[in-house]
């Protein structure tokens, strides 16, 4: 029943919580449109609720607000994904920079932890483990770093990022190219070395980026990591 709906700051964040999985997980694509009334059936929250998030996300360049047509997921093109990977880059080097000299001796369990079961995941071939345990190393080195500024604003950036994928993870190789890159920002953070953090950093962005660049036409579903 209507009056059993949340709204308010509950029915935006459950709203909020759902649309972000879906975008990160591919359930939702780029195009896909997002019908108000049919969201809030499915989640059990108010119509308004739905309509202030989309507004919300279409701010974050998440989806598109089309009038008199609502809202999609928004579409982005390879070169607009090079130039959001551009600037995570440099987002993802401060970060990883300060978290070389902030981590404790329990993180670095974490990050080790995280480390193995990558190396796990590729030798099994469990490429969805991969994806997700990169987004997990990405969102662990982002804060340890203290740096709320830089982790808000890749969340934006990565965000638009998983709406339009290029499921590198999945393209025959890149796993192998990517792991030791992976591995190489962790044992520069464990190691406290800010210097060699921050490149290797950059660096495995700058490899992103070349992938990105090979991409020839529009892609489904990627995970730019």
């Amino acid at each position: 029943m209507a009056q059993n709906r949340k709204s308010g700051q509950a029915g935006r964040g459950v709203v909020q919580q759902h649309i972000r999985q879906a975008l990160a997980a591919g359930d939702m694509v780029p195009g896909q449109r997002l019908v108000e009334q049919e969201l809030s059936d499915a989640l059990l929250v108010s119509r308004s609720s739905v309509r202030e998030v989309l507004q919300e996300f279409a701010a974050e360049g998440l989806v598109e607000l089309i009038p008199h047509r609502g809202a999609r997921v928004r579409v982005i093109s390879v070169e607009d994904a090079v130039l959001i990977t551009e600037c995570r880059a440099a987002l993802e080097g401060v970060c990883a920079r300060r978290a070389a000299t902030r981590a404790t001796p329990d993180d670095h369990v974490t990050l080790r932890e995280i480390g193995d079961a990558m190396r796990e995941a590729v030798a099994q071939g469990e490429l969805e483990t991969y994806s997700a345990l990169n987004r997990r190393l990405h969102a662990t080195v982002a804060r340890l770093s203290g740096q709320h500024v830089a982790e808000s604003l890749l969340d934006r950036l990565n965000g638009q990022m998983v709406r339009y994928q290029f499921r590198l993870a999945s393209r025959p190789g890149r796993p192998s190219q990517s792991l030791p890159q992976h591995l190489a920002i962790i044992d520069a953070v464990v190691s406290g070395d800010p210097a060699s953090a921050e490149k290797a950093a950059r660096a495995h962005l700058d490899s992103v980026i070349e992938q990105l660049r090979a991409t020839n036409g529009p892609a489904a579903s990627v995970v730019g990591r």
